[in-house]
């Protein structure tokens, strides 16, 4: 997965529903159509996105595919946010280090 890749997927309102219900637990296409205002064969064009960018897996389940989230796809796209997290806290201590400086 890149990252970029991974966030566009996750820039269109869909595939992010989809994803937050698949972080819920294993879901069909069939039941994720049934709770989304989209058709199935969309629901699997998303799904298709989501498993392209790594951050979903799919497996066979009878004559359905079960999709869930990719735990090795979405941990490294948590590690490439929290870079950002981690810089922003790092500005931010320094910046009350350095007020705390100015006013003593």
């Amino acid at each position: 997965m890149t990252y970029g890749t991974g966030l566009a997927a996750l820039g269109d309102p869909t595939r992010r529903a989809i994803f937050e219900r698949l972080a819920d637990r294993p879901r069909a296409v069939g039941e994720l159509a049934r709770e989304l205002p989209v058709s199935r064969p969309a629901v699997s064009q998303h799904l298709k996105v989501l498993k392209d960018a790594g951050l979903v897996i799919d497996r066979p389940a009878g004559t359905r595919r079960i999709y869930q989230l990719d735990p090795d796809g979405v941990e490294a796209l948590r590690a490439y946010l929290d870079q950002f997290w981690n810089r922003a806290l790092t500005a931010f201590k320094a910046t009350v280090e350095q007020s705390e400086e100015e006013s003593t």
